[in-house]
This record gives structure tokens, C-alpha cells and sequence, in this order.
């Protein structure tokens, strides 16, 4: 399974904000055999949206869009993949009679807080709704594209309500050398030439080491190359005590 992770908001192209959804989806998608081919960041702008949905939607299996759900202005994640699709924008009932149950339990909290709550529920034309069990604002799933919030618990509780629906074949093994970076290119060279398998050389210079990925859809070719890299650039399947 492949998916693209679009990312939504001004703030995150400024610098104002970490883009922590993308590592964190990315991680989880991974520990699920899932293999994310684009990781995407956009502003707030309706067509720049509707753009890349449309285009990611149709060249992978997947696409999680997080961010820009909401009532304010800056808000228009909704809007432009209800425009990706060709669909209007609809209150869905589940959406509305969630929000409006959040409304009232946070009530005497925030007495003064107004909230237009069928704006709120209001998602592409037949959608199916995700329940914000952590805020206010309902994602959704149109056709392969998921809608997350851009907050982040809320976005790692949403996922965690559709991770399911997301299972891949990629499988990896990492493995840790000293061996400077240069005396390992005809080694990963030769490993992605022997065996079906891809393989990423990652230095981390604080703790002393080259940290080895091998990556594949088939573990008995992901065990052989590891093995044979292992033995090559005499790499271990930990890092040194020393490091």
C-alpha cells in the first residue's frame, strides 16, 4: 500500500509550527507495512488544495490530509477536497449530533464560547464522517482521501479510529555501523543490485555511527541482504555500548 501525506497550513510553511503530524503519521504508517511515497506541505489556499488531492488521489492507494478544519476563516481543507471530488458541501446528521453533544458537555467550561455547530458538522456530500473523540470538528473519508485535524491529539486520536484500514507488505531491518559513510556506497550499491530490496544510509555523528536501512516487500529477501550487508561493512543489529 502506498499513500501521500498532505499537510495543511500557513503556519507550517512559516516555521511557526513543527510538522509533527507528518513524522508521526509516517512512523505509524510504517510500523504498518505501509510505504508513504510523498510527504506534502500546502497553505491555505482552497485550489492549491483541490491540486494536489486531486492528483495524489489518483496515483496512490491512499492520501491523509491533516489540517484546516474548523470555523475560522483559514479554514478550508473541507471546502477544497468536497472541490477535488466534484461534491458539495453537506451537514452530516452523526457529525452534527456529535458536535452538538461536545457543545454541551463543555458548556459550563466555556459559557461564553459560540459555535455555529451545523458549520462545524459540515462535510463533503456523502462522506463518511470521523468523530472527533478528542475536539469538536469532524473529519472525513472521501473516496481514498482521509481528513484529519491539524491538532495533533486530535489527529492521532482520529487515525487511531481508521488505522485499520491501513495495512502494507513493507517490512525493515536497521542495521548500525562505524564505517564512515564513504567506505559503505559500493556496499548499498551492491545490496540493491543483488537483492530486491532498497537501502538508505543514515549518519548520526552525535552518537558515532551510520545507521543502515533495508527496506522490502518480500522479509526473506529483506533477511538475506541485511545478512550479507551485516557481514560486509561489518554492521551489528544494535548500536555499540559505546556509541
Amino acid at each position: 500500500m502506498q499513500v501521500a501525506l498532505v499537510t495543511v497550513g500557513d503556519e507550517l510553511l512559516a516555521g511557526d509550527t513543527v510538522n509533527t503530524n507528518a513524522s508521526w503519521l509516517a512512523d505509524r504508517l510504517a510500523e504498518r507495512g505501509v510505504s508513504v511515497r510523498r510527504v506534502l506541505v500546502v497553505p491555505d489556499e482552497r485550489d492549491e488544495i483541490v491540486e494536489r488531492v486531486r492528483a495524489y488521489s489518483e496515483a496512490y492507494d491512499a492520501v491523509l490530509v491533516t489540517g484546516g478544519l474548523g470555523g475560522t476563516p483559514d479554514d478550508v481543507t473541507m471546502a477544497a477536497v468536497a472541490d477535488a471530488f466534484d461534491r458539495d458541501l453537506a451537514v452530516d446528521e452523526l457529525a452534527l449530533a456529535d458536535v452538538e453533544e461536545t457543545l454541551e458537555a463543555i458548556a459550563g467550561d466555556y459559557p461564553d464560547l459560540e459555535v455555529d455547530a451545523r458549520a462545524e458538522a459540515t462535510i463533503p456530500a456523502e462522506s463518511r464522517p470521523l468523530i472527533n473523540r478528542a475536539g469538536l470538528a469532524p473529519g472525513c473519508v472521501i473516496e481514498n482521501v482521509y481528513v484529519l485535524p491539524g491538532i495533533p491529539d486530535e489527529m492521532k486520536t482520529m487515525f487511531e479510529d481508521v488505522e485499520d484500514e491501513f495495512e502494507g507488505d513493507a517490512v525493515s531491518q536497521f542495521l548500525y555501523t562505524e564505517k564512515p559513510e564513504a567506505n559503505l556506497v559500493d556496499a548499498l550499491t551492491d545490496a540493491g543490485a543483488q537483492f530486491d530490496v532498497t537501502v538508505g544510509c543514515y549518519p548520526d555523528r552525535d552518537a558515532g555511527h551510520n545507521r543502515l536501512k533495508v527496506t522490502g516487500d518480500d522479509p526473506e529477501q529483506v533477511d538475506a541482504a541485511t545478512a550479507w550487508l551485516a557481514a560486509e561493512v561489518d554492521a551489528d543489529a544494535e548500536p555499540s555500548e559505546d556509541d
